[in-house]
């Protein structure tokens, strides 16, 4: 049996279904107590929905692949904010949703309100863009269309891609999460062949 696994409750082993319920219990934030080494992972991203086995590997594909996932987005969220730099996926959802708008008064005020909180040199949220992207950028506040942020949101996933993807990839959350799946799949696939065994 694998390790951790006689800790799951006995209902999470009979089904992928159930599978979801205890990695949305494994992320959901204690009550009360601070967190130590071991339980931190389980902890990390108290908002996440549940995922499923076959969607906790595809987040290992690519960054393309998890922050598509809406689990896998709030997940990979919670974990950079376990590392104070957040701002870059705010930034990067921010720029999701600004491109979605249809309302040029809206994309008008939306494209300010991006500018100040993650462009701007005086912003709280600064994200760390070179100065030409930053500066051409700015220019494109003049005019706003729906790509005035197209190359800084694309800097700024590279950056996630390179360096906390990476990290994450090897974090304990993402690691505790496969082998768990792996040893679920594993448990699920024995009891179905001895059940045909004994059909």
């Amino acid at each position: 049996m694998c390790k951790g696994l006689a800790a799951l409750p006995a209902t999470c082993l009979k089904s992928a279904k159930d599978m979801k319920h205890w990695i949305g219990n494994r992320l959901q934030k204690p009550d009360k107590g601070g967190l130590n080494t071991k339980n931190r992972a389980q902890t990390m991203a108290p908002e996440a929905k549940s995922a499923d086995m076959v969607e906790i590997y595809k987040w290992g594909e690519s960054l393309d692949m998890l922050i598509n996932d809406e689990a896998g987005l709030k997940t990979f969220s919670s974990f950079l904010k376990s590392e104070f730099s957040q701002e870059n996926i705010e930034f990067w959802m921010e720029c999701e949703e600004y491109r979605r708008m249809t309302s040029k008064k809206k994309l008008a005020n939306k494209a300010k309100e991006i500018y100040s909180v993650y462009v701007d040199a005086e912003s709280p949220k600064q994200v760390n863009l070179d100065s030409a992207t930053r500066e051409k950028t700015g220019k494109n506040m003049v005019d706003v269309s729906m790509s005035c942020f197209e190359e800084a949101q694309r800097m700024i996933f590279r950056l996630m891609e390179k360096d906390s993807y990476r990290r994450f990839l090897k974090s304990r959350l993402f690691l505790d999460l496969v082998q768990d799946s792996h040893c679920i799949m594993a448990e699920s696939t024995k009891q179905s062949i001895s059940i045909l065994l004994t059909a």
